[in-house]
């Protein structure tokens, strides 16, 4: 069953996943996601969350998954969040949102990983199936693009991969064998190394 029909079925038999997903619906319209070849931004939290939704995860792990990115990517804040989808809701959406006030990028990211490393197997598994996501979308998108989708990235796409590969290496040191977050870590893994081989096989940028 494709993301979307999986969340939709969830969103029809749980509230609390029907408001994330209207919440999340609203604060990205009209968004796309960057490297992702142009495709509506809401699919990325929706994909993240049908990731988790598979492994079995919590209502409210799912309601957090789609509402991980509105506190970087809309005018949506923490107390919104508990307003819509409860404390624990807006507890992980909070651990998984990055810390604005820290300029560099792989400084920033550093930062995220360790409060994720410190928060539990819900928010780890949260940040792999985000992160297997972004892989998954950036191959479909280097398919047709090539090396042009560093156009629409912050930082250059080595760095970008770097800290992907850092991030994996975090889930995979914390992930205990058999937990989805394992899972999880092993087919973003699978994906880093197929980027890889993506761009080895275009050859180098002309």
């Amino acid at each position: 069953m494709a993301a979307q029909q999986q969340i939709d079925a969830a969103a029809e038999r749980s509230a609390l996943v029907r408001r994330a997903y209207e919440v999340a619906s609203e604060a990205h319209a009209g968004q796309t996601r960057n490297a992702s070849g142009g495709r509506p931004y809401i699919d990325h939290p929706i994909a993240v969350a049908a990731q988790l939704l598979e492994q079995g995860f919590s209502d409210e792990v799912l309601a957090a998954a789609l509402l991980h990115d509105v506190v970087e990517d809309s005018e949506l804040e923490i107390p919104d969040i508990r307003e819509a989808g409860g404390s624990r809701v807006a507890e992980l959406v909070a651990v998984l949102s990055d810390d604005e006030s820290l300029d560099s990028y792989e400084e920033r990211k550093r930062e995220h990983r360790e409060r994720v490393e410190a928060a539990g197997p819900d928010a780890l598994a949260i940040y792999v199936a985000d992160k297997l996501t972004n892989v998954e979308m950036m191959r479909d998108a280097y398919a047709e693009d090539g090396e042009g989708i560093a156009e629409e990235l912050k930082v250059p796409l080595d760095v970008k991969i770097a800290v992907w590969e850092a991030d994996l290496a975090m889930v995979q040191e914390n992930a205990e064998e058999g937990e989805a977050a394992a899972a999880l870590a092993a087919r973003l893994s699978d994906q880093l190394s197929s980027l890889r081989a993506d761009r080895a096989a275009a050859g180098p940028p002309t």
